[in-house]
């Protein structure tokens, strides 16, 4: 009986102490970024100002961007960068609306209002490793941005924050962009 109870008592100790701890990734671990752009007025660069009836969606992409489905007004975007290739594309709309076109019952003849501009981001990705429980995140290296020019841009220029610009974190704007 005692031999029994011995090893009773040597398997609970093994397995108590070659348990490890929960591997959960916590939510204040930083994780792959998101870029960031401000929005400035043209005519007077220091100040930022806001983009009314706004609307985010990504080139050859259905979906809109959740937080960006028609906003009434923004002077700051955050944009997921795609991590399977070196390139995204958004189609940025301000003063969006959709016109019934006067037959509300029928969407065949609705079309959109407003002012649409394409910005394209190309980079480099990285993939970092930050722990066994979050496994790895991708950051961006050599980021650049362009605006796709269609004679009606309402984009009217574009600057990156720092040379050589990286997405690393989301704690800092990347780019400014005047309108």
């Amino acid at each position: 009986m005692k031999k029994i109870s011995l090893l009773i008592l040597v398997v609970l100790l093994t397995s108590h102490f070659s348990c490890e701890r929960d591997d959960i990734c916590p939510e204040t671990t930083s994780t792959t970024p998101r870029l960031i752009i401000d929005l400035y007025d043209f005519s007077n660069q220091e100040e930022k100002k806001n983009v009314i009836d706004f609307r985010v969606q990504g080139v050859d992409n259905d979906e809109v961007l959740p937080d960006y489905n028609v906003i009434k007004a923004t002077n700051n975007i955050i944009l997921p960068l795609r991590t399977d290739t070196n390139k995204t594309e958004y189609m940025l709309h301000i003063d969006y609306a959709v016109n019934d076109n006067g037959t509300p019952d029928n969407t065949d003849d609705d079309f959109t209002e407003g002012n649409q501009d394409i910005i394209s981001i190309n980079y480099t990705t990285e993939e970092v490793y930050v722990s066994r429980a979050c496994g790895y995140k991708t950051i961006f290296k050599n980021v650049t941005l362009s605006i796709v020019s269609d004679n009606d841009n309402w984009i009217k220029l574009k600057e990156s924050v720092t040379e050589n610009q990286s997405v690393e974190d989301e704690t800092t704007t990347h780019f400014n962009l005047y309108h």
